[in-house]
């Protein structure tokens, strides 16, 4: 068995940005911060499946990016899900390219389900988890997401898609990418 979402990964700009954001407000947020080598988006969460499926997930995901065209993306203000109340997740936010992010998620989706890959049921909402939170100061979060719901982070390209292998350890996840395909190739 082997554990696996389609996703896309950052570049060192957002790196940085994290970064700052968890030297500023890490005081307040107490959780695992997510290494930068680790921020990405994910398109779709797989979950365990048998190695031999593996092919039919590549060949359909090529096809999908074969369909696609670059996605420039605008990094923009950080949200908490699934709420401020109950917050678990700290996200950075996708405002340009929102929509077509998640015509390309429901793509994907559509394409692993032909070969049999359940969806996770949730609605997809582009964004790049920064930390999983254990517990925090609700004032100070409150504070942390006006100050930053008008800020920008950053421009990328979205112009692949990878297959990434997530592999759980006692110091956090491993992300391997097992396939890369970029998009009208």
């Amino acid at each position: 068995m082997i554990r696996i979402f389609v996703g896309f990964f950052t570049t060192k700009l957002i790196h940085d940005q994290v970064e700052q954001i968890a030297n500023r407000w890490g005081s307040y947020i107490k959780g695992s911060w997510v290494k930068p080598q680790n921020l990405h988006m994910t398109f779709q969460f797989i979950g365990e499946i048998q190695e031999d499926k593996l092919l039919d997930i590549i060949k359909v995901m090529q096809d999908v990016a074969k369909r696609q065209q670059p996605i420039n993306i605008l990094y923009k203000s950080l949200g908490v899900f699934p709420s401020l109340e109950k917050a678990r997740v700290l996200w950075l936010g996708v405002s340009q390219g929102h929509e077509q992010l998640k015509l390309l998620a429901r793509d994907i989706v559509r394409a692993n389900r032909k070969v049999g890959i359940r969806e996770e049921g949730k609605p997809f909402y582009p964004h790049v988890t920064i930390c999983r939170m254990k517990d925090f100061d609700k004032r100070k979060l409150k504070d942390m997401l006006k100050q930053h719901e008008n800020v920008t982070f950053g421009a990328d390209t979205v112009d692949r898609i990878s297959i990434i292998k997530s592999s759980l350890t006692q110091v956090g996840p491993i992300y391997t990418i097992i396939e890369e395909f970029y998009f009208g190739g």
